[in-house]
């Protein structure tokens, strides 16, 4: 990566480079004509309709108590809603005066960028857990994120304003952001990869956003060079997150949030550089590149291990970006196929990417998506097996090994997501509301990060523990035209009080004629004696049972579930309103047990679509 550039060289590119800006400014309405034209009168209308209701609204207000009540309460929302939409507010009054240029809404956008200049902190009260102490401000995810939107806005409609506001903005970007980042001795936690942590989607949105930010506002090349020196080196860690096959632990939607934010940077350094400084020319970034493109289920669903969500939008622009800058058609297949790709982004966006809606568009009729028949990420045991990828309809299995210290990570050693008619029937729940509790010692009392919450077995009564240590072993993994097939040990993934001397999963996706079906396999033995095991699947949909024969029922189909082994009970217990970050839900945790205790034996499941 960059981190074989030094100062000196970065330094000496910046002053040999004298590139137009990234984005024209409202003065270049030649360029902004040709976006009237793009969007067509009704959708300019839209983008002004939407400025206007904007620009009659009171600036939501953000007093001390406010950012107090994380403290207090534990409850994030109450402060980040008002916050966003002070920063969405933004991007719709700046892209419609762009398009516009009536200056109508200039003075709107005076109040809100003075009011967020004035804000005592840019950071959520979430991450800095304190009010604010003006001499040492705090750089997290919103902090950063806000330098840039304010650094874009100043490209925009700078030189509209009044001289003093583009000097407002750079004073407290250069005090919030600059000054700490170069900071000798002052590392942040999200910089580096250390024996006590790894970073994770943090490093690509801070350094992404202070190199943007400082591309946009910092005149001093030396200091530029510096900056984006230090986020080279620190970038380095950040990749080395991704498997080596390009998949991210943290899964689709904060590949979306993390990787979406160094692609928007790298973008930056190669404009403000013409190309002689590049973030993405690797193998490796196209093959980070493609994650999501592997990781989906059927139509804009997609695999949703760990603290992520179940319906997950990827960002049209940044696939479109991808796929031309990469040469990766099938991003743009899957771009085209995104919720309101086609239509007008005009509220509840911030501002960078309210103004790669306009530029970064997608090439229409580029065809249908069709994901690959199988993918397969080795060193975090992620499996993705299709039935038919050409029918969205079709038989989806997923399933992961890995270990229970991955990035947002849950105790999920082991789970399985089987997916038809565009649902997930046994399902992973996703993601919990952020609370303080949730990211604290009592993170693993919530129902979602538990084992329980996951469908993995319980050998002789115990959950999976939190932790490296606590890991699948890969057996096996095979995959042909007929059958994908992944084995992993999950005798580490346990404490020592379930007694295991073993416990072999075996899952795997059969091709056979007319729908497929789906093969689940825990075989256990025992160290020290006869014990319990139990083999749970999690459920949103409705269970009915009947003899040794379960079928679970969801909005838009059905999986029915055979237990071909013998001495197996089955039951089904329900969760009522687990709180997760999508809403409250009730689960159905069906759960096959060997009747008696054992020191050994076996679970076998057939899972096959009901049509």
């Amino acid at each position: 990566m960059l981190s074989q550039y030094n100062i000196l060289d970065i330094r000496i590119i910046l002053e040999e480079e004298t590139p137009p800006p990234p984005f024209p400014p409202v003065s270049d309405r030649s360029a902004w004509q040709a976006i009237r034209e793009q969007l067509g009168e009704d959708g300019v209308n839209a983008y002004v309709k939407s400025a206007e209701q904007v620009a009659q609204q009171a600036i939501p207000p953000l007093p001390a108590t406010l950012y107090l009540d994380f403290i207090r309460t534990g409850e994030r929302l109450n402060y980040e809603d008002p916050c966003s939409q002070r920063r969405e507010m933004l991007s719709t009054l700046t892209l419609a005066e762009c398009l516009e240029n009536e200056g109508r809404f200039l003075d709107p956008l005076l109040d809100l960028v003075w009011a967020i200049c004035e804000e005592s902190s840019w950071s959520y009260p979430a991450h800095q857990y304190y009010l604010t102490d003006m001499e040492q401000p705090y750089i997290d995810l919103f902090a950063s994120m806000t330098g840039r939107q304010l650094a874009e806005f100043n490209l925009l409609l700078g030189d509209k304003m009044d001289a003093l506001v583009s000097q407002r903005i750079s004073y407290e970007v250069n005090r919030r952001l600059f000054v700490p980042y170069l900071t000798p001795h002052r590392d942040w936690w999200w910089m580096y990869n250390t024996l006590e942590r790894n970073t994770n989607n943090w490093n690509a949105v801070c350094n992404g956003n202070i190199v943007s930010a400082a591309v946009l506002l910092e005149q001093d090349n030396r200091r530029l060079a510096e900056i984006i020196a230090r986020a080279a080196r620190s970038l380095d860690d950040y990749l080395e997150t991704f498997d080596a096959d390009g998949g991210s632990t943290e899964g689709p939607g904060y590949w979306s949030y993390g990787y979406g934010n160094y692609v928007l940077m790298s973008q930056l350094v190669e404009q403000r550089t013409n190309g002689r400084l590049s973030f993405l020319d690797s193998e490796q970034i196209r093959k980070i590149s493609q994650f999501p493109a592997n990781t989906v289920l059927s139509h804009n669903l997609f695999v949703n291990f760990s603290d992520c969500d179940q319906h997950v939008s990827l960002r049209s622009p940044l696939l479109a970006f991808l796929s031309k800058r990469l040469d990766l058609p099938e991003l743009m297949s899957l771009a085209q196929q995104q919720p309101n790709a086609d239509a007008v982004q005009t509220t509840h966006e911030i501002l960078p990417w309210g103004l790669r809606d306009l530029f970064w568009t997608i090439t229409p009729d580029v065809g249908k998506f069709v994901p690959n028949r199988h993918d397969w990420y080795e060193e975090m045991m992620w499996m993705m097996a299709r039935y038919n990828p050409e029918d969205p309809n079709a038989l989806v299995l997923a399933a992961k090994g890995g270990h229970n210290q991955e990035m947002h990570n849950q105790n999920d050693v082991g789970n399985i997501i089987v997916h038809v008619n565009g649902e997930s029937l046994v399902a992973d729940l996703g993601r919990g509301r952020y609370t303080k509790a949730y990211f604290s010692p009592q993170r693993y009392e919530h129902f979602v990060c538990q084992s329980l919450g996951h469908s993995v077995p319980i050998p002789n009564g115990q959950q999976q523990g939190a932790g490296k240590a606590y890991a699948a072993r890969l057996l096996s993994h095979q995959h042909d035209d007929m059958l994908d097939v992944l084995s992993i040990d999950l005798k580490s993934a346990y404490p020592a009080e379930a007694d295991l001397s073993s416990l072999v999963r075996t899952v795997s996706l059969h091709r056979d004629a007319p729908h497929g079906w789906v093969e689940l396999v825990d075989t256990v033995a025992y160290a020290g004696g006869a014990h319990l095991f139990e083999s749970v699947l999690t459920t949103f949909g409705t269970v009915d049972i009947a003899d040794d024969h379960v079928r679970i029922t969801g909005k838009q189909g059905s999986l029915e579930i055979a237990c071909v082994s013998d001495g197996v009970s089955v039951r089904v217990e329900h969760v009522e309103n687990v709180d997760l970050a999508e809403g409250e839900a009730d689960v159905n945790l069906i759960i096959f047990a060997l009747s008696e205790p054992s020191q050994s034996g076996e679970i076998r499941l057939h899972m096959r679509p009901v049509n």
